[in-house]
């Protein structure tokens, strides 16, 4: 691969885009040899590259430091709610990773792709009973339950077809990362979790253990997303280690520990790093020595890493078109997605930056607020951002843009969802094709 020949000429460099990207001389942005001009041209836009590359390297990286740093048994599991379709599902399972799901519907496009049950862990905080038989049926490798009520249901469906279901509990740790509220998920006033310090988590494995239908293996916390410190994470892994110590009175032996996932990206210039082998190592370390400090075997570890490993492989080109200027107040350059693609800003105020892909040599020369086509004010994807002059027919590459995108999307204002294509071995493959107007009525039941 060739290296850049023209870097931008801002601050904006490309260090937040995925690997081998590069400015060609006519100012067009490359991705994974391809021109982006060209993609937006065959493909239409909005459009979601995901360059394959980068995606393999972040899930190797997450093995690797596991394997260097882990002194047992250790699998990373990507978190499909970041990212999944068919294509996502196969190369998390060619990659040797496993898979956290938390839906019926993400275990049926997992299962779909031929990714192996065992390797599969069935995440959610109300699990249906028709989810939980299908996990069952499925012989996924491991059930995360969240609450008594699933647990029942879990021992009493287990026992109507006399199987033993491999769970883990899922533990609401009480402590606070340092993130969005709505990304904070393993506080005491959390849906998620049994908490050790209500009994919850007492009672369950109490109920657990002494059900003959029920194989409880592990502990698990979750507690956010989005996070730059170490310090929550290793707190959790205490909390964790301390009640698995106090229910060895109850005959519990821990076997495998998952700390979940969370690990931040950068979004912006200004976001501070974030590298994976320094969590990874940090995780195993606090493992390693809680263990040996409480008297207790090594567990298989299992992190469960989503939008370190896809986010930054995923960039989303927009088309520009209309321009609304504010003399003194502000400058809006549409563009033609928005908050039905990437619902994250106007949910928590998520910070994106972009290049103008068409222009990526030239200077910045004005600065705007990037707006979505949807009829919501509140549909903003970047505020005061510097650029080129934009124009209708520009090309706006949006770079970290490959976790909760997507995933997220939806067809308010009955927009179809946009296509993703994955860049490999300098060739385009679509991965999700766009939906079409006739999707959008395909469930419709006239009157």
């Amino acid at each position: 691969m060739n290296k850049p020949v023209n870097q931008p000429a801002h601050p904006l460099t490309l260090t937040l885009f995925p690997q081998a990207a590069q400015v060609a001389p006519d100012g067009h942005l490359h991705l994974g040899g391809l021109d982006t001009a060209d993609l937006a041209a065959e493909f239409g836009t909005p459009l979601y590259v995901y360059d394959e590359a980068t995606l393999r390297a972040n899930c190797r990286t997450y093995r690797d430091a596991l394997a260097a740093h882990y002194p047992a048994p250790a699998e990373a599991a990507y978190a499909a709610k970041a990212f999944l379709c068919t294509a996502m599902a196969q190369l998390a399972a060619e990659e040797a990773l496993g898979l956290d799901v938390v839906s019926g519907g993400e275990l049926h496009v997992a299962l779909q792709a031929g990714f192996p049950a065992a390797r599969i862990h069935f995440h959610g905080n109300n699990k249906s009973p028709t989810e939980l038989a299908f996990a069952l049926d499925a012989r996924v490798g491991r059930i995360v339950v969240d609450n008594l009520y699933e647990l029942e249901t879990l021992a009493r469906l287990a026992a109507e077809r006399d199987v033993v279901a491999p769970i883990w509990l899922r533990l609401s740790p009480g402590v606070d990362a340092h993130t969005h509220a709505y990304r904070k998920t393993g506080l005491l006033d959390s849906k998620f979790g049994l908490s050790p310090a209500t009994g919850d988590a007492t009672q369950a494995v109490w109920q657990a253990m002494s059900s003959p239908h029920l194989a409880l293996t592990g502990l698990h916390a979750h507690i956010g997303s989005h996070i730059f410190e170490h310090a929550p994470f290793l707190q959790t892994v205490a909390v964790l280690l301390d009640f698995a110590t106090e229910m060895r009175s109850c005959d519990f032996e821990l076997r495998e520990l998952s700390t979940g996932g969370g690990l931040a990206v950068r979004y912006v210039q200004s976001d501070p790093p974030a590298p994976v082998e320094p969590y990874v190592q940090a995780i195993s370390l606090a493992v390693v020595e809680g263990c040996q400090a409480r008297g207790l075997p090594l567990p298989r570890l299992v992190l469960e890493p989503g939008r370190s490993i896809v986010g930054p492989a995923g960039v989303a080109l927009y088309t520009v078109g209309a321009r609304k200027e504010i003399p003194g107040v502000r400058t809006y350059v549409s563009v033609d997605g928005g908050m039905a693609d990437n619902p994250r800003p106007a949910l928590y105020g998520a910070r994106y930056t972009a290049i103008v892909a068409n222009k990526a040599n030239l200077p910045p020369s004005e600065t705007v607020t990037v707006a979505g086509k949807f009829c919501e004010s509140g549909d903003v994807l970047i505020r005061d951002l510097s650029l080129p002059h934009a124009e209708p027919g520009d090309l706006l590459a949006v770079p970290v843009s490959g976790a909760y995108n997507l995933a997220m999307s939806s067809n308010y204002n009955q927009v179809p969802r946009p296509a993703a294509v994955l860049l490999g071995d300098g060739q385009a493959r679509l991965i999700l094709r766009r939906e079409t107007y006739n999707d959008l009525t395909r469930r419709d039941r006239p009157l």
